[in-house]
């Protein structure tokens, strides 16, 4: 397994992602979304995996502006250029990834 966790410092269901592979001794490479970001190619494989609506944090005030842009290219472009508007964690394994806290599915990785 090759796993990444792309989260926030501050995020309470990061940190659980982060113990849960602790745990079960995986090792992953965690990295802050807010600091470094994700690349595109990243970007496009995980929502090639899980979907665009799922990766959008919908809590956060300035999601609201995606509901407008008309194309998911667009869209795409804004969650890359400011990743504070990605629901956190996001976790992945290749070509697979989930985002949020999902144990169950990470089980089926082991």
């Amino acid at each position: 397994m090759n796993i990444q966790i792309f989260g926030k410092s501050k995020c309470f269901d990061t940190k659980k992602a982060e113990r849960y592979f602790k745990e079960r001794r995986v090792k992953f490479q965690a990295v802050d979304i807010l600091r470094y970001g994700m690349s595109r190619g990243e970007l496009q494989s995980v929502v090639r995996a899980v979907g665009l609506e799922a990766l959008v944090d919908w809590k956060n005030p300035d999601a609201a502006l995606l509901k407008y842009l008309a194309y998911d290219e667009a869209k795409l472009d804004k969650l890359f250029e400011d990743p504070k508007l990605i629901k956190t964690p996001v976790v992945r394994n290749g070509r697979q990834a989930t985002v949020g806290y999902e144990p169950d599915t990470w089980k089926t990785w082991e």
